[in-house]
């Protein structure tokens, strides 16, 4: 086994090689024990079959076991033991997780020490305990079931300990209840102690009518004993070995295997009893198998090779077999003593006696009668039939085994539960038992009376034996010989006799007899000839005939012909002859040997000797070289004496130089420094002696300025004071005017009301003020008169009593002074006192407000530590909902582009319903003409999408509800924020187009006759005052709103910070603001009275004169030329022509000429006051709009806040605090997404003005070029000769030419009429290709025009075909790819460096270089997208109809569903027998079919994943809501059906390297479903065991799976009541989806993944088929 795991592997990680490996250490602890014979005795028979896929890899391994020796369990001979287990547990029993076994060593346990010595030399049975734990974890047996296992054999040990104490009639027995080992064995195995110990003396009677307890003698307790342990043991021994099969087991599908049979030898020893009768049956099996395959085959292969050959007849044991398992045979006459009442085993051997004395394999012994023997084919073999019986039947007392089934542990209870009636028997042999998992029933089955076994010992053992048998039988077996060399186990000993023993019990000594007889060593042609060769010679080489030669070669060395025979394929030879052949070969390589030795021992010599040559060079080389050095240094000593002499002579003449130049330098510095000085003071006289001429000449220069300035000032106001006079001449005539009066009054009414105000507030003010001076006066006049008189009181009184009253004084000032420190003393302590009890409140509040803190700051270290361990877990949780977001905003857009197209198709289909209802001529403005490109293209306008995103996100908040929109808040967000944007600009559109309707009536006006101009003069005038006025009131309002918006402001602002602000200074600056904004009015009032005034003056001068107006002598005022608003600037205009062509005569007002200037002065301060009003009312308008915007952004945002705190204070602390981060986190998001925005906005502008730069450049330049070709033509028209010029051939740039004409025959020939099959064999995904190459020349010779062209007719061409072909794979497939190909070419050639980093320098050339398409690549995206769904409908249209039959109904495995279930009536379809049904072959065919289409186009591989995930979601919807929806197929074989199913198309997905797509994920809930149908379904166990199993299925679905779940037979039952409630309860956290059924419509949202070509364009040819000979290669 060790090499088959080592040579054959893994096909997988699953390292099934390992398991198999450890299998080895559990079965030999479990089954193998010491016996006289050999220390690690197999006590069973285990046959491992073990399984190998195509590539010969191990995928699984499964064993079954033969008769093991249950008897060892309760004894064991002189010097043999038990099986291992038993003393590698007593070995680790010091191990502190089995104190609660409490074990000790192997000899306090009877079990364990019968044998004598309990421990075996060179083994360590705590080592081996630790490899047999390994081998359980790494077999996937958990710890707990481990400590079961362990708990189970220790309580058979504790039995085994139990005294039985017998009572003084003998016919019963008791056991004493403190008895420690009966209570250790009662605890370990969970079961009651009082029931134990009255069933282990007691047993119970059924007959008819009562039932007795009747009382067991000594013999029948201890025998009840030993068969309880060996029962456990071997119940605990086949559990064992189930789940190493279930360890082992594998689903893939097995090609080939290879069984490994380790079964027990021929055993015979002084006593043999039923055991050792049933191993030598299976010998007697085996060696007739062995006879009749090696000696027959033996015989064969001489007579295939046509060798002459006599037949050897060999020994045949059937007679024996016949007389062990024939009819009436030895096991028919135990079975048959087994089922009489009172049977023994004298009786049995008596019948056995009368039945077989004639046979001549079967003799009584002389002196017994209770024996018989056996002539096996190894010897002769005496059987002690006391026991038999027992042993035969296994009899386990029933209610002993109903105590154990009660065990409250679910491993001893699983032990002693099967399918069957009766009590399980011991049966090791068979098949281990399938993975099916036992379903207990509640009540306990119904069991017949005094029929505990079904099936004998005897008989299942006969049964495996020939399953066995048929196994070998239809294999190609192998054999392996195990002799032992002596029986006392001692190394290096062999015994002769028994070794010839052995090998005769095997049948070797037979082999060897035929092949001693005929012709044992055997040789192929081809193996004789390529291993004899070298005794050919060199001529019979030449001979090509192989079987010729070796012919040749044995006739010339082998004499003797008999020694040899050749057959057809080999060559046979006598014992001895292949070894006289492998010394002459030998000898012949013995020779060449030596020739060999020869030639390199010389080789060797002329080595060594070249080897002395080198050395000897090497040193004479190094001894010269030494001598050369040597002369070398002393010539080098010699030359740097020299040197140094130098040096030392150089060093001492330079010292001397050096201190003659430091001397020179000193007298030169004081020389110089002399010089320099007197320089300096001559250039400092010189520096002061300027700076006083430059004060000097800089007063002279300022007296002067001020002369002239202050002339230059009298002549100001001189010509200031002129024109002073002429203003206020020309005031002086327009006051006369009683309007100017009237409207003058206006202002000055608001000006006395103010200045009335203002005397009203000062004489509120005064009067306040002299009543408090009046009241100040009166106290202080009445306090001097009180002084007075007190003055003179003290004046008269002084006199008389002067020194009394001094006195009296002075005491009563003493008095009160003292009463004025006692009060003060008073006043001090309760001053003290309350600032002490005020300190000592701060200090408590201090105290309070530090432990507020120190809370303030625990709560924030606990908060801040929460979300540090919640940081991970949230950022886990954003990154999901992030991804969320984003898969569920694409599949948003892609359900809109979606629905865009629907309603395409169906404006579409509208527009030719009315192309073919309208009849009658004349022009109707079609929709369609006014954006081609919208509707042609697919692109729709910005608008349009947004608005429709807004309305599917207010729709999907409607569906989901609150609390899953709350999710999507930010998109929500989104989205009402740009619903806000477009009404703005809705209203901005509407008012320009208004305005431009004004204009463009102006405009006609204008145009009219010049004679209608003085008849529409008035009216213009008339009109253009009524609008001023308009435009005057709507500013006042405007204004007072804005004052009344301010003071409302300042209220709030009053009332919400009044602490920090002062309302007085506000309220100042409100009224000066008014008063300002009061005096402007007033001031734009007496302008505009004024020029209505001259306007007047001039329309009464016309109706006296009739003057042609003067066009040519209009004058242009400074003003005009101020760009305010285009409306403005039109009446600005009618109104100076007006004026202008009026002003032909001033005589009458102008006789001075002053009236003229005043006028035009006039009217350009009323334009330029005209212009800042209008201005200004704008920005006053656009301020009241901005506040009022942000006051109702402020109350929306005030009234949020205040609902979010309400809520806040609702909640939790950490729900506060996790609600306040996540308005953070909103708002955070809200900034983010509006500074994105904006950014967006700015590339967009930034990317369109480089764009325009570059058109205007390229159209520079060829305009440029194209002045440069006229010039040239016009030189060239000016040559007399004509010069012929050739054109140089060049290489193909990857470029395509056709005419505009020709692009309609492009379309149609590259689209339109385009089949798939014409482009079988070419490069996938051609027409793209072609059609870049196109794009790609209209862009080199810069023809938007012609871009712009191609590639709307490439999309409407598309569009028509998929539309023709809507349920054509092939066509939709072949479109999506190429498609996504042109998508990429434009991606790839855009210049864009993200998109070049996989170019190559040549496929770089090939970029775009005018044009950005980055528009056009969002509208191909976008036709991919319509593509990718219509492919999904096609495929899902085709494969819907096959899935529920395939994977619900189609019976994949047979014979599974056979058995239809119980109580229900058949399901009729309404389907034809047999006609419109379909396997799941059928599925995976379509499926392949679709994967070589798609592959076969060219399409991109990532495209091709989702589409196969998009179609396995579909398969999983369809079958789980069918399944949901139907009671029939709600069955435990169904989901075997399905978990069939589903590995088929897993393993498709495999083959076809699919897996990755995410397309097994998509079945989970389905694979789940089938789980479900086949677990348990009764315990609280099995209910936690689904609910974390079937995490995909929602709550609603495991409830109803388990609803209509429906048993197959009589021995299942339905799911109980209780056990749903149980679901229900544990699933109540989850927060599944309240639907029931999966939408198998849903289309998951796809990602078109850049994918560069490595093509380039000019090495793309283009075939003949396509008809594409007008396109030119450039």
């Amino acid at each position: 086994m060790r090499y088959f795991a080592t040579v054959g592997g893994s096909a997988s990680d699953t390292n099934i090689e390992e398991k198999v490996l450890a299998s080895s250490p559990i079965m030999e602890a479990i089954g193998n024990a010491k016996t006289t014979r050999n220390d690690n005795s197999s006590r069973f028979g285990k046959y491992i079959q073990i399984g190998f896929d195509k590539r010969y890899h191990i995928i699984g391994a499964n064993m079954r076991t033969y008769l093991l020796e249950k008897s060892r369990v309760v004894f064991q001979a002189d010097d043999e033991r038990n099986y291992h287990i038993f003393y590698q547990l007593c070995a680790a029993a010091s191990l502190p997780e089995f104190k609660e076994l409490a074990l000790t060593c192997a000899e306090d346990f009877f079990y364990a020490s019968q044998g004598g010595d309990t421990s075996i030399e060179g083994v360590d049975d705590a080592e081996d305990f630790e490899k047999t734990r390994q081998a359980f974890t790494l077999l996937g047996v958990r710890e707990s079931h481990q400590i079961s296992i362990f708990k189970i054999i220790a309580s058979i040990l504790h039995l085994g300990n139990v005294e039985i104490q017998s009572e003084r009639d003998g016919d019963s027995c008791s056991i004493s209840p403190e008895d420690e080992h009966l209570n250790n064995f009662c605890r370990l195995l969970g079961v009651e102690h009082s029931q134990m110990e009255h069933w282990l003396c007691h047993r119970k009677l059924v007959t008819t009518s009562e039932t007795y307890v009747k009382t067991m003698s000594l013999q029948q307790v201890v025998n009840a004993r030993n068969a309880l342990a060996k029962h456990i043991y071997a119940q605990l021994f086949g559990w064992i070995v189930e789940h190493i099969n279930k360890a082992l087991h594998t689903s893939l599908k097995q090609h080939s295997f290879i069984g490994v049979l380790d079964i027990y030898g021929f055993e015979t020893f002084e006593v043999n009893s039923f055991e050792q009768f049933c191993i030598n049956y299976a010998n007697e099996k085996l060696q007739q198998q062995f006879n009749s395959h090696v000696f027959k085959l033996e015989q064969e292969e001489y007579m295939k090779e046509q060798i002459p050959w006599t037949l050897i007849d060999f020994y045949d044991n059937q007679p024996c077999i016949d007389l062990i398992e024939a009819k009436l045979g030895i096991l028919d006459l135990l079975d048959e003593e087994c089922k009489v009442p009172k049977g023994t085993d004298q009786n049995w051997a008596q019948k056995l006696y009368d039945r077989h004395s004639g046979s001549q394999h079967f003799q009584k012994p002389r002196m017994s009668n209770t024996a018989f023997i056996v002539v096996h084919f190894a010897d002769k073999v005496e059987y002690l039939s006391d026991g038999f019986l027992e042993k035969n039947r296994d009899t386990v007392y029933e209610e002993q085994i109903n105590i154990l089934k009660a065990s409250k542990f679910p491993l001893v209870a699983d032990l002693f539960h099967d399918d069957k009636d009766s009590v399980p028997a011991s049966t090791t042999s068979g098949k281990s038992s399938s993975s099916k998992i036992n379903i207990r029933s509640s009540r306990p089955p119904l069991k017949a009376p005094n029929k505990e076994h079904k099936k004998t010992v005897g008989h299942q053992f006969r049964t495996s034996l020939h399953l066995l048998m048929e196994t070998l039988n239809a294999t190609t077996p192998h054999y392996v010989r195990c002799v032992k060399p002596n029986d006392k186990k001692l190394p290096f000993h062999f015994d002769p006799k028994r070794a010839v023993q052995q090998l005769r019990a095997c049948g070797v000594l037979e082999t060897i007899r035929i092949s001693a007889a005929g012709y044992p060593s055997r040789w192929a042609y081809h193996d004789f000839f390529n291993r004899y060769r070298v005794l050919v010679k060199k001529r019979e080489l030449a001979n090509t005939d192989k079987k010729a030669i070796c012919k040749s070669v044995l006739e010339s060395l082998i004499k003797d012909p008999d020694k040899f025979q050749f057959g057809r394929t080999k060559i046979f030879f006598r014992a001895g002859q292949v070894a006289y052949l492998e010394k002459l070969r030998a000898d012949k390589f013995r020779a060449a040997t030596i020739m060999i030795q020869k030639t390199v021992r010389g080789w060797l010599q002329r080595v060594k000797y070249r080897r002395l040559k080198w050395a000897t060079l090497t040193l004479q080389r190094y001894c010269r070289g030494y001598l050369a050095r040597r002369l070398a240094e002393h010539l080098r000593r010699t030359h740097a004496a020299v040197v140094f002499q130098k040096q030392y002579r150089m060093r001492r003449a330079l010292l001397a130089y050096q201190r003659l130049r430091r001397a020179a330098l000193v007298i030169q510095a004081f020389v110089r420094g002399t010089f320099v000085r007197r320089i300096y003071h001559q250039v400092l006289r010189e520096h002061k002696a300027t700076i006083i001429q430059k004060h000097v000449r800089g007063w002279m220069a300022r007296r002067r300025f001020q002369q002239l300035r202050g002339a230059a000032i009298v002549i100001q106001c001189a010509f200031r004071r002129l024109k002073a006079k002429r203003e206020l001449k020309a005031l002086k005539i327009e006051a006369r005017s009683a309007e100017h009066l009237k409207r003058l009054n206006v202002g000055m009414e608001n000006k006395v009301v103010q200045l009335q105000r203002k005397i009203d507030d000062q004489n509120k003010e005064f009067k306040t003020l002299s009543e408090q001076l009046s009241a100040v006066t009166s106290t202080y006049t009445m306090e001097v008169e009180k002084l007075k008189k007190e003055l003179g009181h003290y004046q008269q009184s002084q006199g008389e009593d002067g020194s009394l009253r001094l006195q009296e004084e002075v005491e009563t000032l003493r008095t009160e002074l003292e009463r004025a420190h006692s009060e003060r003393k008073i006043l001090e302590d309760a001053h003290t006192r309350e600032n002490d009890e005020l300190r000592q409140r701060v200090a408590d509040l201090e105290q309070e407000n530090a432990l507020l803190k120190e809370e303030k700051e625990q709560l924030n270290n606990q908060i801040l530590c929460q979300s540090k361990d919640e940081f991970a877990q949230n950022s886990v949780k954003e990154n999901l909902l992030m991804k969320k977001e984003l898969e569920e905003e694409r599949s948003r857009y892609q359900n809109l582009v979606k629905e865009y197209s629907r309603l395409e198709q169906r404006y579409d289909n509208l527009r030719d319903e009315m192309t073919i209802i309208k009849q009658t001529p004349g022009h109707r403005r079609n929709p369609s003409n006014q954006s081609s490109l919208e509707s042609d293209s697919n692109y729709p306008s910005i608008s349009t999408s947004e608005v429709g995103d807004t309305e599917d996100a207010l729709q999907q908040v409607e569906e989901i509800g609150l609390e899953k929109a709350a999710m999507d808040m930010t998109v929500f967000l989104k989205l009402q924020k740009r619903v806000r944007e477009l009404e703005q600009e809705r209203k901005k559109m509407q008012t320009q187009l208004e305005k431009r309707e004004q204009q463009d009536s102006k405009k006609v006006q204008v145009d009219q006759p010049k004679n209608d101009i003085d008849v529409d003069q008035d009216a213009d005038l008339a009109y253009n005052s009524l609008k001023r006025q308009e435009l005057e009131s709507e500013n006042k309002k405007l204004k007072n709103e804005l004052n009344e918006l301010r003071k409302a402001m300042a209220d709030q602002a009053t009332q919400s910070d009044s602490t920090h602000s002062s309302p007085d200074s506000y309220s100042l600056l409100l009224n000066q603001l008014k008063l300002a904004n009061e005096e402007l009015e007033v001031r734009k009032e007496e302008v505009l009275i004024l020029r209505t005034q001259i306007v007047s003056a001039d329309q009464r001068r016309l109706a006296g004169k009739s003057t042609e107006p003067n066009i040519n002598a209009r004058t242009s005022w400074p003003n005009s030329e101020k760009h305010v608003d285009q409306e403005d600037a039109i009446e600005a205009y009618h109104g100076v022509c007006q004026t202008n062509s009026e002003t032909e005569d001033w005589g009458y007002l102008n006789e001075d000429g002053e009236l003229g200037l005043a006028y035009q002065g006039l009217k350009q301060v009323a334009r330029l006051l005209e212009a800042q009003l209008q201005a200004q009312s704008r920005e006053h308008e656009e301020e009241v709009e901005h506040l009022k915007a942000q006051v109702e952004a402020l109350k929306e945002e005030m009234d949020k806040q205040q609902q979010a705190f309400c809520q806040t204070l609702l909640l939790s602390p950490e729900a506060q605090v996790e609600f306040g981060v996540q308005q953070e986190i909103t708002r955070l998001t809200n900034e983010n997404l509006d500074l994105k925005e904006l950014v967006e906005k700015l590339e967009k502008n930034e990317k369109k003005l480089k764009k325009q730069l570059k058109i205007y450049m390229k159209k520079v330049q060829d305009l440029e070029a194209a002045q440069a070709l006229a010039q040239s033509e016009r030189k060239r028209h000016e040559l007399n000769r004509q010069v012929t010029v050739q054109r140089k051939e060049k290489d193909f740039q990857g470029m395509l030419e056709y005419h505009k004409e020709d692009e309609a025959l492009l379309i149609r020939n590259l689209v339109t009429d385009l089949k798939p099959q014409m482009l079988a064999g070419t490069v996938p995904c051609l027409p793209a290709y072609i059609l870049y190459m196109c794009i790609r020349h209209a862009d080199y010779i810069n023809d938007d025009v012609k871009v712009h062209s191609l590639l709307t007719s490439t999309i409407n061409g598309i569009k028509k075909v998929l539309k023709k072909h809507n349920e054509n794979f092939e066509m939709t497939s072949f479109w999506l790819s190429n498609t996504c190909r042109l998508l990429h070419c434009l991606k790839q050639y855009s210049g864009d460096e993200g998109f070049m980093t996989q170019n190559t320098t040549k496929q770089n050339e090939h970029c775009l270089k005018n044009f950005d398409l980055t528009e056009y690549r969002q509208v191909l995206s976008d036709l991919s997208i319509q593509i990718y769904q219509q492919l999904i409908k096609i495929a899902e249209g085709v494969l819907q109809p096959m899935i529920v039959s395939a994977m619900l109904e189609n019976e994949s495995i047979q014979g599974l569903s056979g058995v239809k279930p119980t109580g229900y009536r058949k399901r009729t379809s309404s389907m034809a027998d047999g006609d419109n049904s379909y396997c799941l072959e059928a599925v995976i065919r379509q499926m392949n079919s679709f994967h070589t289409v798609m592959c076969d186009q060219g399409l991109d591989p990532e495209i091709i994943l989702q589409v196969f995930k998009q179609l396995f979601y579909m398969i999983n919807a369809v079958t789980l809501n069918n399944l949901l929806l139907r009671k029939d197929v709600c069955s435990w074989s169904t989901g075997m059906q399905l978990r069939y199913n589903i590995s088929q198309l897993e393993e498709w997905l495999r083959g076809r390297n699919l897996h990755q797509s995410g397309a097994v994920q998509t079945m989970e809930p389905l694979i789940q479903a089938a789980q479900l149908l086949q677990l348990k379904k009764k315990t609280p166990e099995d209910a936690e065991a689904i609910c974390s199993l079937c995490t995909s299925l929602s709550t609603q679905q495991i409830v109803k799976i388990l609803n209509l779940y429906t048993p197959l037979n009589e021995f299942e039952e339905r799911v109980t009541v209780g056990f749903i409630r149980t679901i229900q309860a544990q699933l109540q956290e989850r927060n599944d989806p309240q639907q029931l059924l999966l939408d198998f419509k849903h289309m998951f949202p796809v990602l078109f993944p850049f994918n560069p070509s490595s093509l380039t364009m000019d090495s793309i040819h283009i075939p003949a088929c396509l008809n594409l000979e007008f396109l030119n290669e450039v």
